[in-house]
């Protein structure tokens, strides 16, 4: 069943502002992928017409863009891809390993992707060959399918590779199969420490060989010292590398790539609503098993089409451990938020006291802070985050400053207007309490 809203329609609607407010930021590629989506499967294209013979009615097909970006070309690329390495397949049980890069390592890898992906590559293979073929694991010379990611499904920076592994491998000699243990591939605390010996290494040849660039907030790592003292806390942490059970035979197997292969960063299946101001699609919490693991993620349109710091902070307030496992440096964007939120709080200190002609150091006591939180959440911010818009909060601000001016006229008490724009706040975080459990409870 086709998507009743494409990423196509989000593109068309917000793409001529978005290329507008960053123009000189987008790169040609970056550019050309945009245009291919809003052109595809529309007369910009071109078409066929297409017949029956039997009962004479016409269609017209239009053409697909076929950019390895767009979610509407995809299907057939993938199909053929999996044909081509069916015949690879064995029929023994296969095991999956992701193989992630700290945060750390994510942002030298945003900012130099074909080296450092192609690092990632590298010293992943070489660690699962490596710890296969000691005789004190498996012994064995084994295979290896592996796909590199990107992106999560929140659609924040998260690079990992997915590997294929058959479940066993040639012995040494390639006289016999060595298969390993039904439920077993290979201990993944050896795997991540090799892997991170691997990587490290290549990086800071990378880095004495001078193919690494850095620019805006890593400028600094350019300098061999600072470079190495980024290092070494990741030298010392766990590098985490996750293996599944095995699969149910090469048909699973199959059918499991066939969602990693030629897979863009979201698809149009995962937006459920979107309209002039926001974009809501499903994401995935790791951390919870059943209706709960999936949820959906509300952002801008037009940070909907943008990377970085925008998403990063829906990404925390919806789910700070998730956000941390997708390689979001959450302690570097709750510092941000406060930075921008005090910043923000002290202007409106010095318009107070401008409109004023003086200032006090009991400005902003009282119900102030009460009054700024119950704005928030009545324009239809979440508490427990994840949710939230300017505009919205801007609403929620004339909402309880009418309440406020009524209870005023109203002549009543400061604590009774107190009480009562807490009870106000309070019906809100119970609606929205209720609203969140009535959509985990509908999968959304």
């Amino acid at each position: 069943m086709a998507a009743s809203i494409e990423v196509a329609d989000i593109f068309r609607d917000h793409g001529p502002n978005f290329r507008a407010a960053n123009t000189g930021h987008l790169s040609l590629s970056q550019l050309k992928v945009m245009s291919a989506i809003e052109a595809c499967r529309t007369a910009a294209l071109g078409g066929h017409v297409e017949g029956c013979d039997d009962c004479g009615h016409l269609r017209i097909a239009y053409n697909s863009c076929r950019n390895r970006h767009c979610p509407r070309c995809q299907g057939a690329a993938a199909r053929d891809w999996l044909a081509e390495r069916e015949a690879d397949l064995l029929p023994v049980g296969y095991f999956h390993v992701v193989f992630t890069l700290p945060a750390e390592i994510a942002a030298i890898a945003f900012q130099n992707k074909r080296v450092v992906y192609d690092l990632l590559f590298r010293a992943a293979s070489e660690t699962v060959t490596t710890i296969a073929a000691d005789p004190k694991h498996l012994g064995a010379r084994i295979g290896i399918t592996a796909v590199l990611h990107t992106w999560g499904s929140a659609m924040t920076h998260h690079p990992h590779l997915h590997m294929i592994v058959p479940g066993g491998g040639l012995s040494p000699d390639g006289s016999r199969w060595i298969a390993s243990r039904p439920a077993f591939l290979l201990p993944v605390r050896v795997l991540g420490s090799l892997f991170r010996r691997f990587f490290l290494e290549g990086l800071v040849a990378l880095h004495e060989a001078g193919r690494l660039d850095f620019h805006g907030s890593i400028i600094h790592l350019s300098d061999p010292r600072a470079f190495a003292r980024h290092l070494a806390p990741v030298r010392r942490k766990r590098w985490v590398v996750y293996s599944k059970p095995p699969f149910a035979g090469p048909k699973a197997v199959l059918a499991y790539l066939s969602r990693y292969t030629h897979r863009v960063a979201i698809s149009s299946r995962r937006i459920t609503a979107f309209d002039d101001r926001t974009v809501t699609f499903r994401v995935k919490d790791s951390r919870k098993d059943g209706a709960a693991r999936h949820r959906t993620l509300t952002l801008a349109a037009g940070e909907f089409t943008r990377t970085k710091w925008g998403r990063s902070l829906f990404a925390v307030g919806g789910n700070a451990e998730a956000a941390r496992r997708s390689g979001i440096d959450v302690r570097r964007i709750r510092l941000s938020a406060f930075v921008l939120c005090s910043s923000l709080a002290a202007l409106g200190g010095v318009f107070s006291a401008a409109r004023l002609a003086s200032a006090s150091q009991q400005a902003g006591a009282g119900d102030v802070n009460l009054n700024a939180i119950a704005a928030a959440v009545i324009g239809g911010t979440s508490l427990f985050g994840g949710r939230g818009s300017a505009w919205s909060a801007l609403l929620g601000v004339l909402v309880i400053q009418a309440i406020s001016n009524g209870l005023t006229l109203l002549n009543l008490s400061g604590s009774l207007r107190y009480m009562i724009t807490g009870a106000v706040l309070a019906i809100a975080v119970i609606v929205d309490s209720l609203a969140r459990r009535s959509r985990a409870s509908h999968g959304r």
